[in-house]
């Protein structure tokens, strides 16, 4: 099996494109601005409490007048009704980037690396390494890299009190300049990963849910159609009624003889429509219908056979301590067992060689499907991570996105499943999909009793 989402079928057009270079994101302004309000008082709080209560002699005019440029561009981002605003990469990248260049010029006049609150300078990268792309961290990361290194080179003196002076040895402030630009970048890097892995398995979940409110649709669709034939019956047979009463009365030659004669032709006609569709309905496409499991099985792969490939099912019932064979289970037709299984099965019809082999297992306390492929199998090293949102673990898989198996796990799971991947000795790829017998069978009586509301409500 493979991961999908690469065929034209389910849930193409429906899934979120891949996180990349070039995806964009939508920033709160208003998380920006309460973000630039915490370091404009923690600044201004640390040049005066320096100045008149330390006694450090401080070039304070100049200082606070950086303090107050950023304070006023918040305030015309707050005046300007934007605070609600959300930011694409490129707006949040120049208002990070302006915090970046303020701190800076703001440690040029406190010491430069000398400072310890030079450590600050890692805000702002942090920040966008959890909000923006990669290229624009890089980007912010690159700047914030060079400010560290202009602060290295030239700053005024380190402030202190009158008749003193600190100077830091030079291997103090190498050891500063190597300390913020490692911890620059491993931090950036650290945060950025870890927040497009929360951002991958958001659009993952998202594309899953798509796909099992589209298989529930398709469903909902069939209990529509059944309730519909049931409640056009009845005026359709008024309707016949009528027609019948109108072609007995009327008289032969009558000019309207005819029409009435054809709306009893074509009353009749629907009320057979509906009455077969009905039928259709009730045996067949249900969705709380129990059916055996392996006939769910089969159902779920034949929409993805193609030509030159070949699907062989098989069944295989447990024994019983008397020896005997134990009856096959009955499960409803639920959108999660479908899409899951015929997931798994396109996606070994995607790449085997020219058959599928499926198997279909039960016992007293477990149910399984056995799906094999004559196909490349699975890369040994990626074996550990199948499963996982945007990984595409086939050879040559082209432009797959990798969530075909991500979903298929994902809805399987929700009906209790456990899935196991590996490589059979000879060729190809096995997955095991198994079941608690007692889990389908706990849901076939929520079914019943879904099925019995359904009933009731009718009446």
């Amino acid at each position: 099996m493979l991961p999908s989402g690469e065929k034209p079928s389910p849930f193409k057009a429906e899934t979120p494109p891949a996180p990349g270079l070039g995806s964009d994101v939508a920033v709160s302004l208003r998380m920006l601005v309460l973000i630039r309000w915490v370091a404009v008082i923690g600044q201004g709080a640390a040049l005066l409490v320096a100045h008149y209560a330390l006694g450090f002699a401080l070039p304070l005019e100049a200082a606070l007048g950086v303090v107050a440029v950023s304070a006023l561009l918040n305030v015309v981002a707050w005046l300007s009704n934007r605070a609600a605003a959300r930011l694409g990469n490129r707006e949040a990248a120049i208002y990070l980037a302006f915090d970046t260049l303020q701190l800076g010029v703001l440690l040029f006049l406190t010491g430069g690396l000398q400072n310890p609150f030079a450590m600050l300078m890692l805000v702002p990268v942090t920040v966008s390494a959890t909000i923006l792309n990669r290229r624009t961290v890089a980007g912010l990361s690159a700047l914030t890299v060079a400010a560290i290194t202009a602060l290295a080179l030239a700053h005024l003196p380190l402030p202190a009190r009158p008749g003193s002076m600190i100077e830091p040895a030079p291997i103090y402030v190498l050891g500063m300049w190597v300390a913020l630009v490692s911890s620059s970048l491993f931090i950036t890097g650290y945060n950025w990963f870890v927040a497009e892995e929360a951002r991958r398995m958001r659009d993952a979940y998202a594309a899953t849910q798509l796909a099992l409110a589209r298989e529930q649709r398709v469903a909902a669709v069939g209990a529509l159609a059944a309730a519909a034939a049931h409640q056009l019956g009845s005026p359709l047979a008024t309707i016949a009624v009528v027609a019948k009463e109108l072609v007995r009365d009327l008289p032969k030659n009558s000019p309207i003889a005819e029409d009435a004669q054809l709306l009893l032709s074509q009353s009749e006609r629907c009320r057979t429509i509906l009455a077969e569709l009905g039928r259709a309905r009730e045996g067949e496409a249900m969705p709380f219908n129990r059916v055996p499991f392996s006939a769910i099985v089969q159902s779920a792969g034949e929409p993805h056979l193609r030509a030159g490939m070949r699907i062989v099912h098989d069944t295989v019932a447990g024994r019983d301590p008397a020896g005997g064979a134990i009856a096959e289970p009955p499960v409803p037709r639920t959108p999660e067992i479908v899409h899951g299984l015929g997931n798994l099965i396109g996606n070994a019809i995607e790449f085997a060689g020219s058959e599928v082999t499926v198997t279909t297992s039960w016992s007293e306390d477990t149910v399984a499907v056995d799906i094999v492929d004559d196909g490349p199998g699975f890369p040994p090293t990626m074996l550990g991570r199948i499963g996982e949102p945007y990984v595409s673990v086939r050879a040559g898989n082209g432009a797959h996105m990798g969530l075909g198996i991500f979903i298929a796990q994902s809805l399987l799971e929700r009906t209790g499943a456990r899935l196991s991947f590996a490589n059979n000795p000879d060729s190809g790829a096995h997955v095991v999909v198994e079941w608690r017998r007692t889990q389908l069978e706990g849901d076939e009586r929520k079914a019943e009793t879904a099925t019995a509301a359904m009933a009731v409500a009718a009446k």
